[in-house]
C-alpha cells in the first residue's frame, strides 16, 4: 500500500491560505500524482504533484499542475466540477463506513459530500460547511470556457479534519485517502492517480486502493 506523511507544520495555525502555500513548498510532502490507470483509453498525462501538511485543525493541500487545455465553467459549489480542469482528495478514518470526497476545478469551486460508494448515502455538505474550505487559486475565481494551449496552475485548500469526521484534539495514527487529477469534460480528458486503482474503467470512487496517510506526531 502506497504511503506519505502528513507533517505537522506550526505556521499553518496563524496564516490566510494565500500565505499557506508558501509555507507548504517551504515545509511539507510533495508527491506526484502520476498513474495512468488506464493508459490504453486515456493516455494523457498531465505533470502534477502535490505538497501536503497540517495544522491543528485541518490538512492543507497545494496542487501544482502543468498541462493543455484548461477549463472551468462552474463557479458554485456542488456543480459537477470534475467535468472541468479539476484536481481531488478522497479520505475516510480506519473502520470508517463512509468516505469524503473534495473535488476541486482550476477557479476553487468545490464540490464535497460524505457517501458509502458512488451512489450509495450520498450527502452533501451544505453552504455553511462548504464555506471552511478555504481555497486560494493561481487563476483567480472568474469562469471561463475551455482554452487550447499550455497552462500552469495552482491551487491551495485547506480542509478542516471535522468535515472528514476527525476530532482535531485526538488524532489518529492515519488515515486513508488517494489524490486525483481529472478533466471528464474536455477534450484531454484524463484520469490519474497518487495511488494505484485496479480497475477495468475509470472509477475514483474506490476506497479499497486509497493508500495510507500517516499523521506525523
Amino acid at each position: 500500500m502506497k504511503s506519505l506523511i502528513i507533517k505537522h507544520i506550526v505556521e499553518l495555525d496563524s496564516v490566510d491560505i494565500e500565505s499557506a502555500g508558501n509555507i507548504l513548498d517551504e515545509s511539507g510532502q510533495r508527491e506526484t500524482v502520476e498513474i495512468l490507470n488506464w493508459p490504453k483509453e486515456y493516455p494523457y498525462k498531465p505533470i502534477t504533484y502535490f505538497t501536503i501538511g497540517r495544522s491543528n485543525k485541518s490538512i492543507f493541500i497545494k496542487y501544482s499542475v502543468h498541462g493543455s487545455m484548461l477549463r472551468a465553467i462552474y463557479s458554485n459549489d456542488q456543480e459537477p466540477v470534475h467535468e472541468d480542469s479539476c484536481v481531488e482528495f478522497f479520505c475516510k478514518p480506519i473502520g470508517a463506513d463512509k468516505y469524503t470526497n473534495f473535488e476541486f476545478n482550476c477557479i476553487g469551486t468545490c464540490s464535497a459530500s460524505t457517501r458509502k460508494s458512488r451512489s450509495e448515502e450520498l450527502m452533501f455538505f451544505t453552504p455553511e460547511e462548504m464555506q471552511t474550505i478555504k481555497r486560494f487559486p493561481s487563476m483567480g475565481r472568474r469562469a471561463f470556457n475551455e482554452m487550447e494551449g499550455m497552462f500552469e496552475w495552482e491551487l491551495t485548500v485547506e480542509i478542516p479534519f471535522k468535515l472528514i469526521g476527525i476530532d482535531p484534539a485526538n488524532l489518529p495514527e492515519k488515515l486513508l485517502g488517494n489524490f486525483y487529477k481529472c478533466a471528464d469534460g474536455t477534450d484531454s480528458m484524463h484520469f490519474l492517480s497518487w495511488s494505484p486503482i485496479k480497475t477495468e474503467t475509470p472509477d475514483f470512487h474506490r476506497p479499497e486502493f486509497f493508500g495510507e496517510l500517516i499523521f506525523e506526531k
